[in-house]
């Protein structure tokens, strides 16, 4: 391909990419997929997937056209549905409006999916391209969270936590408020909305009595409040109970909880699943199984230490979200952000697929990658 004609596809690609971003934590279960058709050299119809039941970005794109689609080449950043869900085939629809070119930035890993639009584009005489390098790099990391549910049915889980420089996310005697600076905090509120989940271990739960909702504005809809807590002991009093009615609660218990907790917590209106297993790591993998069943592609994991140790041992985190602060608490015994079993050499140790480094406000945030779907 001429390096002029690939400069162009390459370009369109990014916008399409961007455009599927626009709608960030709006349609879960469904990924996010935005999509631009060119014809003539000139831009007639960009469009975005909204949300789950809505249309899909191509059908979008062609609706928003200026002109007649036939002959023009449509760019999408995921692989065009060809099964009949919520809303009917793309294919179907880009048949019909007779484009000549396909595009494609990422394949579709679900097993209804995997290469049959694109070979039902191909034997409709379209011609279908696949792209590389940095588009598609883009295009697959946009949709973690769905690719990872597509191929092992678990959500994708981001770890966040904030410390201070010296490593430390509470002082001796417990205190953690607030060690992150506003700045900080109203980008974690965001995150919680963009999540299908956010969980906490019951410590979390019983030190700071949290809320665990998005406090942002125009929220779409609240994630769903996670609690890891193996014998039932979240008080029937705590803010998470007395709000399940607007925003739901998963209770995670074990084999040690008793009957009647569970039963008063569920008669509250408090979900209850018991996690399986003979370690804390078994637990884990058996609640992200649970939480994977109930379409939760994305689990914000907010601590504490145990909790974060537990999942790190289970090689269940995919991304790690670190806030550091310009603190020093010191001691000895306060705590740092993860606990667990962790490993016995330090060339057992997981590296990070990629690290990216932020200013928020007086805060600096590492974002490191562990996994890729």
């Amino acid at each position: 391909m001429p390096e002029l004609a690939l400069k162009r596809d390459e370009r369109h690609l990014m916008r399409a990419i961007d455009l599927a971003q626009e709608a960030r934590g709006q349609t879960s279960p469904n990924p996010l997929v935005g999509c631009v058709i060119v014809k003539d050299g000139r831009v007639i119809g960009e469009g975005r997937h909204e949300r789950a039941g809505a249309p899909h970005a191509e059908r979008a794109a062609l609706a928003s056209c200026d002109g007649d689609a036939a002959g023009a080449t449509m760019y999408v950043t995921l692989e065009p549905c060809c099964h009949d869900g919520r809303t009917p085939p793309c294919t179907d629809a880009i048949v019909e409006a007779g484009i000549a070119r396909v595009v494609v930035a990422s394949e579709d890993p679900t097993p209804k999916a995997a290469g049959r639009g694109l070979g039902i584009l191909r034997d409709e005489g379209v011609d279908v391209d696949m792209a590389g390098g940095e588009q598609a790099e883009r295009a697959r990391l946009v949709n973690q969270p769905f690719r990872k549910h597509a191929r092992n049915e678990r959500p994708h889980v981001v770890f966040k936590s904030a410390m201070t420089l010296d490593g430390k996310v509470a002082t001796q005697s417990g205190d953690s408020q607030w060690i992150s600076g506003e700045y900080s905090r109203a980008r974690a509120h965001r995150w919680r909305a963009e999540s299908d989940a956010v969980a906490v271990g019951i410590g979390t739960a019983l030190s700071d009595n949290p809320l665990l909702t998005a406090r942002v504005e125009g929220v779409p809809r609240q994630p769903r409040r996670v609690v890891f807590d193996s014998e039932a002991r979240l008080p029937l009093t705590s803010q998470l109970v007395r709000s399940s009615p607007d925003a739901p609660v998963i209770l995670v218990t074990s084999r040690a909880a008793s009957r009647g907790q569970t039963s008063a917590l569920e008669t509250a209106g408090v979900e209850v699943v018991r996690a399986t297993g003979g370690t804390e790591a078994d637990r884990v993998r058996s609640a992200l199984d649970e939480l994977g069943a109930r379409e939760i592609q994305s689990l914000l994991l907010e601590g504490g230490p145990h909790l974060a140790g537990a999942f790190l041992d289970a090689g269940e985190v995919d991304e790690i979200r670190l806030f550091v602060a310009p603190l020093v608490i010191g001691g000895r015994h306060a705590r740092m952000p993860v606990e667990g079993r962790g490993v016995e050499a330090v060339d057992a140790a997981r590296r990070a697929l990629t690290t990216e480094v932020e200013r928020i406000g007086d805060d600096v945030l590492i974002t490191s990658r562990l996994t890729e779907w």
